[in-house]
C-alpha cells in the first residue's frame, strides 16, 4: 500500500500566522481569561504539511502552525493551530490543541496500580489482592509435584485453596538467591563458612528444602529471615574463638658471655 501524496499548499496558508496565532489565543482564553491569552502564545516555530487522503485540483490543502506554549508547568509544550482551505475559499481553522513537544515534561505513562505495588509497600490495614489468573499460584485440590504440598493435602483434605506453582516457586529461589541473604551478598563472600553447614540453619519444607531455609542464631544479621545454603556471615556455629595472644612473646635469653667485675672493687 503506497502512501497518499503530500499537498503542497497555497503560500497563503503558510503565511497565514496571524490567522493561526488569532486562533490560538482565542482558544487560552477559555481556560485564562482575555488578558492573559495573548502572553499564552509564544514565539511561531514551525509549520507542517499535511498529508491529505483523497487531494483533488479543488482542496488546496493543510497545514499546521506550531507557536510556543507561555503558560507555567507546560514548559516544551507548544499550541498546534491546523488550517485548510478549499481554492479560492476562506482559511477554516480545523483544531486548535495544546500538544507536548520534543522535549517537554509529560507524565510518565500510566501504570495499573496492581503493579506499581513493589515490595515493601504495603503497610498495617493494607490489602493486596492477587488476579485470579495469577500464574504463580495454582488451586490447591490439584496435584502438585511438591512433597509437602501433597502431605498437607492428604492431611485436612483439600487443603488451602491455591498454593504455589513450579513457576511460582522458580521465581521465588530465584529472587531469594539474588537478595541480601543469597550467596553472592558480601557477608556471604567473606563469611567463615555457608548455612547449610551452620547448627542454626533451619531448612525449609517442601520442594525449597536443598537450596533455602531459616536463620534462628538472634545475633546474625539474618535471624528469622529466609537465607540461602550459600549464605553465611560471621556467626557461624563452626566459629571458634582464638584465644591465643595476638601479640609475639619473644623467648628468654640467657647470656653467658657477660664479664662481671670482681667483687671489691
Amino acid at each position: 500500500m503506497t502512501a497518499p501524496p503530500v499537498v503542497n499548499p497555497p503560500q497563503r496558508l503558510v503565511d497565514a500566522v496571524a490567522r493561526a496565532r488569532a486562533a490560538a489565543e482565542e482558544e487560552a482564553a477559555a481556560d485564562l481569561g482575555a488578558d492573559a491569552a495573548a502572553a499564552a502564545v509564544g514565539e511561531h516555530l514551525d509549520v507542517v504539511t499535511e498529508i491529505a487522503d483523497e487531494p483533488t485540483p479543488e482542496f488546496d490543502g493543510v497545514v499546521t502552525h506550531y507557536f510556543a506554549a507561555e503558560r507555567d508547568g507546560y514548559r516544551g509544550w507548544r499550541w498546534s493551530v491546523t488550517l485548510a482551505a478549499c481554492a479560492d475559499g476562506p482559511i477554516t481553522v480545523c483544531e486548535v490543541v495544546l500538544q507536548p513537544g520534543p522535549d517537554a515534561l509529560v507524565a510518565p505513562a500510566w501504570v495499573p496500580w496492581e503493579e506499581r505495588v513493589r515490595p515493601g509497600d504495603l503497610g498495617v490495614g493494607d490489602l493486596l489482592p492477587t488476579a485470579p489468573d495469577d500464574d504463580r499460584l495454582v488451586p490447591g485440590y490439584l496435584a502438585s509435584d511438591d512433597p509437602a504440598v501433597e502431605e498437607v493435602a492428604v492431611e485436612v483434605g483439600l487443603g488451602r485453596v491455591r498454593v504455589l506453582s513450579r513457576s511460582g516457586r522458580e521465581d521465588t529461589a530465584q529472587r531469594w538467591s539474588d537478595g541480601a541473604h543469597g550467596p553472592g551478598a558480601d557477608m556471604a563472600r567473606s563469611a567463615p563458612g555457608q548455612c547449610g553447614t551452620c547448627g542454626f540453619f533451619l531448612p525449609l519444607a517442601g520442594s525449597l528444602r536443598g537450596s533455602f531455609g531459616a536463620c534462628g542464631n538472634r545475633y546474625s544479621p539474618a535471624d528469622g529471615s529466609v537465607v540461602a545454603v550459600g549464605y553465611g556471615c560471621g556467626a557461624h556455629s563452626d566459629v571458634v574463638a582464638d584465644t591465643s595472644s595476638p601479640v609475639t612473646v619473644s623467648e628468654l635469653v640467657y647470656d653467658d658471655g657477660v664479664e662481671l667485675e670482681p667483687a671489691g672493687r
